[in-house]
């Protein structure tokens, strides 16, 4: 019996009738999406929303283990053994911080997920079915949210480089993985190129727009009932 079919089968898999609202935010390295993501959930929080900010990797132990030894040095580890640990992180990262605060009614703002895991190691050559299958666990979001920076700008930005991951060959190919399920209708995509200011407001309208499609939009917690407009 293989790991991978252990992996994939050592629980029925996560169920969860959440009443709350799932959003990831997915970009290059260096887009911005770790700032537009806090500031989604301040102004979200300004709204009167219950919002919660988490990221990718987790603060979990294999979420620790990952920025630690994985994320750093001259090279990268086998594309395979990154993308289970990632799913491994992933899936302790829904079940001890999403899904708690998702049943709890909260708005969930991850900064990466999933599609992260399918562009990177996607891009290294992964089969997207594969990297589904071994995250077959995690949560679907709500809202996931793509901010699109060109590779050469990012690449600029993140001088001196932090990741293996940080070079211009690496970026060119995830966002050619990232436009692939922006086409697909996965992904909603945002101007990254635009003012910070422009980008938030561009998001948070995306964001209240889906909230309001939602059959489930008067459950999601508020303790105060503030607009757009007060925020601008």
């Amino acid at each position: 019996m293989s790991f991978l079919y252990l992996l994939c089968n050592a629980h029925g898999g996560l169920t969860l009738n959440k009443p709350g609202f799932f959003i990831c935010i997915e970009g290059l390295d260096g887009c911005g999406k770790t700032t537009q993501t806090k500031i989604l959930v301040r102004n979200l929080r300004k709204m009167g929303y219950a919002a919660v900010y988490t990221a990718e990797p987790s603060h979990g132990k294999i979420g620790e283990f990952i920025k630690k030894y994985c994320l750093h040095g001259e090279k990268r580890i086998s594309s395979i053994v990154e993308a289970l640990l990632f799913a491994a992180d992933r899936y302790e990262h829904v079940e001890n911080e999403i899904a708690p605060a998702l049943k709890d009614g909260k708005i969930v703002v991850s900064d990466r997920y999933l599609y992260s895991s399918l562009a990177y190691q996607g891009a290294a050559g992964l089969n997207f079915e594969w990297i589904r299958e071994i995250n077959r666990h995690a949560l679907e979001p709500n809202l996931a949210i793509y901010i699109d920076v060109e590779p050469e700008i990012v690449i600029q930005r993140l001088k001196p480089k932090k990741s293996v991951m940080e070079n211009l060959e690496t970026q060119r190919k995830v966002r050619e993985v990232y436009m692939h399920f922006v086409e697909k209708g996965e992904l909603v995509k945002v101007d990254g190129n635009k003012s910070k200011n422009e980008v938030a407001k561009e998001v948070l309208s995306i964001v209240l727009d889906f909230l309001k499609k939602t059959k489930d939009y008067t459950e999601i917690k508020r303790t105060s009932k503030l607009s757009l407009e007060t925020l601008r």
